[in-house]
């Protein structure tokens, strides 16, 4: 198992060093590129009498070849201090996105807005969970590589004076992780999300819906779900904005309840290329996390 582990860490920190490199080659005249790193902690009961602790470092490389058009890769390194509780089946994909997610006056990016990025963004994604049985111990606690995310989105209509940002996207969920260690669900997942978001004045604010199709578990009784997000915040010197963010789910399996936790986000303009965000997080529903928190670093080439 030891050896196991040290090679699935070791291949998450080949490819970090492998996107640093491809976005270290980028050029003025070839499609824009951003790269991000961020580390995420949660903890909680979700409904047992088993408290799980989760940690999610999930590295994003995406290319913007036009103004509106946007790809991105999500490789999260995933970790959790008990297998009777699986906190990933709601977790990653959609969870970040960087500097792009900025409102437009504290950002240069060629997006201009939200982007499929990955990781902590307040987009269609809340760390969920479910008791679920596993191969080995409850309290045994394992690391790997999780589940990779692939999303291309695309702004259908560019913000204006009253009009808000509309910017669909699609995503793809690879069950990469283990299965049987509850770092993941072991199954396909499809979905589609549509992001709106607005700035008037200082003042900015988003709202998103989506839906997730999960494929069918002989260990976990998946279903579809609706996700949904909101917030606002307050512009201050064109680098720091403060947010309030809602953030929300039906039960992405059956028998557990729906989720929902609110978010207080800082995120700071740090140089023109660079954004920085963190946020700590606070579980309304049993089926949230008690608590989360997260930091993430991103770099626009």
């Amino acid at each position: 198992m030891k050896n196991l582990f040290h090679r699935w860490k070791m291949l998450y920190f080949l490819t970090v060093a492998s996107c640093l490199s491809l976005a270290g080659r980028a050029h003025a005249d070839r499609p824009a590129f951003s790269l991000g790193l961020g580390f995420e902690v949660a903890s909680g009961r979700y409904g047992t009498g088993t408290t799980a602790d989760s940690v999610y470092l999930p590295v994003t490389f995406a290319v913007y070849p036009t103004q509106r058009l946007g790809f991105s890769v999500e490789i999260p390194y995933v970790y959790q201090s008990s297998s009777a509780v699986n906190t990933t089946v709601f977790m990653g994909g959609s969870r970040m996105a960087g500097m792009q997610k900025q409102p437009a006056a504290m950002t240069g990016s060629p997006m201009g807005g939200g982007t499929p990025g990955s990781g902590m963004s307040d987009t269609s994604g809340t760390t969920g969970s479910t008791s679920t049985a596993t191969s080995g111990r409850p309290n045994e606690s394992h690391g790997g590589v999780g589940d990779i995310t692939a999303k291309v989105g695309y702004v259908l209509v560019p913000e204006g004076d009253l009009v808000p940002r509309v910017r669909p996207y699609l995503f793809v969920k690879i069950p990469t992780a283990e299965r049987d260690h509850a770092l993941g669900t072991g199954e396909f997942d499809e979905g589609f999300a549509v992001e709106l978001s607005k700035q008037m004045g200082s003042w900015y604010s988003f709202a998103e819906a989506g839906y997730t199709f999960q494929g069918a578990s002989p260990l976990l009784p998946l279903k579809d779900y609706l996700s949904y997000s909101a917030g606002a915040g307050y512009v201050f010197g064109e680098r720091f904005l403060p947010m309030f963010v809602l953030k929300g789910s039906e039960a992405p399996v059956e028998g557990a309840g729906d989720l929902l936790e609110m978010r207080l986000k800082l995120k700071y303009l740090a140089t023109s290329q660079t954004g920085i965000e963190g946020y700590v997080a606070k579980g309304v529903t049993r089926s949230s996390p008690d608590y989360g928190s997260g930091l993430a670093i991103f770099y626009d080439f």
